[in-house]
């Protein structure tokens, strides 16, 4: 099970750097999207391929999902990481070892594990896992339903949180989600029941609270966005 989740809306602790030139980087999302650096979809691929997603539209600006490569994108992710308002729930401060080792098994594994940037207008601003929540150890932990897909997301520089953003972009790759994996009837996220903001972002987004769940690193809040009810909530 991928560790305890971010902070969608964390508040306003510092970011440990400000804004950080690191933030923009040159990703040339376009050229990279044509150019065939996309993840290979084989055959029982689990996940698709988020970087072939087309954009979302949102309020916010125009999002992106842009699946991780370590030698680019491991200094900004751990520079985030080391955030005291992200490392109070993902527990992955310290060196850029420290990040590469949590996300290296996800990107070498079966792909039931996709970390991703999250590119708003150009922009790197946020990191998301998605995650085959019905083939995870999360299953053992409530009645999943196969195909069930799950999201962890932090985002990354104080600028980006307390004004609504996090609800915003949950609410986007929930869409994103449910557009591009047909099968998957339910997205569905555990953040720290403590992490109240969090809690609050997912419910804004059109996610409901469905139980309580004893996880082995936390108590959770289990969070459900159903595709029937989607242009309800």
């Amino acid at each position: 099970m991928p560790p305890a989740d971010a902070s969608a809306e964390p508040g306003t602790a510092p970011d440990g750097g400000g804004t950080g030139a690191e933030d923009t980087l040159d990703l040339k999302l376009t050229e990279e999207r044509s150019a065939g650096t996309r993840r290979a979809t084989v055959p029982g691929d689990l996940l698709g391929d988020p970087g072939s997603w087309p954009p979302a539209r949102t309020a916010a600006g125009e999002f992106a999902l842009l699946p991780v490569r370590l030698e680019r994108d491991l200094p900004v992710i751990s520079r985030w990481m080391n955030d005291p308002a992200v490392a109070a729930f993902w527990e992955l401060a310290g060196p850029e070892s420290v990040t590469a080792d949590h996300i290296r098994p996800q990107l070498e594994g079966d792909g039931r594990s996709i970390p991703c940037l999250g590119v708003l207008d150009g922009t790197p601003m946020s990191y998301w896992e998605i995650y085959r929540a019905d083939l995870d150890p999360l299953a053992r932990h409530y009645p999943a339903r196969p195909h069930d897909t799950g999201v962890h997301l932090l985002l990354g520089g104080v600028q980006n949180r307390g004004r609504g953003v996090g609800t915003t972009l949950l609410r986007a790759v929930a869409d994103l989600v449910l557009d591009n994996l047909p099968q998957c009837g339910r997205v569905v996220a555990e953040p720290d029941l403590r992490n109240i903001p969090s809690v609050s972002a997912f419910l804004s987004a059109g996610f409901r609270f469905s139980a309580e769940v004893d996880l082995p690193d936390k108590r959770a809040a289990l969070m459900i966005r159903d595709r029937t009810y989607r242009a309800q909530l």
